[in-house]
């Protein structure tokens, strides 16, 4: 899969596609669905498939302070994109210059001069261009007159529900990770570098692998049984928490994933964790003590988890 990073990366040799544009937060089942429908269009027109997205997505840019929050950050995004059979993918840079962009300017200078597009896939209630006042017509109507075809997404829906990402967060914030995962089609899972944090946890006698979330507003929160790949084969059981620790009065958001077993040396390595269970929510304990007390409950909940696992697939 191939990353062009800006409309100013475009070449030549771009030109040509069937294209989808869109968010594509969580790449969920109703996402993976539309990259199916690209995908035959691909072949039928033997020409390459090209998902669309944003950096920072739309609402981010227009409104920070009411922007929810994002299943998936950009680097966590074209992961999952790589899973499937997407042969390009083009992250604009959402800016004022871009917002300011006119609709059919878009349609002209982007779709059809530097993408070429023949192809292309979006909402019904796809809103472009300055003002927002580009929509689904609009792109009929320079489909007709430039030779494109434009069509609308297929829903997918499970359990008589369409599956969107507004779905996804509201099972997270449930703690139905279950429910989510059916609508992700796989783990709800966050990743980054493991970093030195104050060491508070090896004080207690639980010391913990830190990742920044790199999020304002994170779709989890509270203490979960999770497992962390990217050390070795086989992935990693453990108990994490994600919040701003309101024991130690924390300023900003981060995931702390205490390994059961495990003692080595990992600062710097990239992982990704997978959140399998929810414990708890995050509290605000009187004492240190009161904490450590909690965390050896947490962790022995972990523990009987992955106990209980193992006795259910032995």
């Amino acid at each position: 899969m191939e990353l062009i990073r800006g409309l100013h990366n475009l070449r030549t040799r771009h030109r040509g596609c069937v294209a989808t544009i869109g968010n594509f937060d969580g790449v969920h089942l109703g996402h993976q669905a539309v990259i199916g429908q690209l995908a035959e269009k691909s072949a039928e027109y033997g020409l390459p498939s090209l998902v669309i997205i944003f950096e920072p997505q739309p609402l981010e840019f227009f409104a920070p302070n009411k922007a929810v929050a994002r299943l998936t950050r950009l680097r966590e995004k074209l992961q999952a994109l790589r899973h499937f059979a997407v042969d390009r993918v083009l992250c604009i840079r959402f800016n004022r210059t871009f917002a300011d962009l006119p609709a059919q300017q878009f349609i002209d200078q982007v779709l059809v001069e530097k993408l070429g597009v023949k192809y292309l896939v979006v909402g019904d209630d796809f809103r472009f261009g300055h003002n927002r006042v580009g929509n689904y017509a609009l792109l009929q109507a320079a489909g007709v007159l430039h030779d494109f075809h434009v069509t609308h997404m297929h829903t997918f829906g499970i359990d008589g529900e369409r599956v969107s990402s507004t779905r996804v967060r509201a099972a997270l914030a449930a703690g139905d990770l279950m429910l989510a995962e059916k609508l992700l089609g796989r783990r709800f899972r966050m990743s980054g570098r493991v970093t030195h944090g104050n060491k508070l946890g090896r004080q207690l006698g639980f010391p913990t692998a830190n990742l920044f979330v790199h999020r304002k507003v994170t779709p989890v929160a509270g203490i979960y049984v999770v497992e962390l790949f990217g050390v070795d084969d086989n992935p990693l059981p453990g108990v994490a928490s994600v919040g701003t620790r309101p024991t130690v009065d924390g300023t900003h958001c981060l995931l702390e994933v205490h390994l059961f077993d495990f003692n080595r040396d990992i600062y710097g390595r990239h992982v990704h964790v997978e959140f399998l269970k929810k414990l708890r929510d995050e509290e605000h304990f009187d004492s240190l003590e009161a904490l450590r007390r909690q965390i050896d409950i947490d962790a022995t909940q972990a523990r009987h988890y992955f106990l209980n696992l193992c006795n259910h697939i032995g």
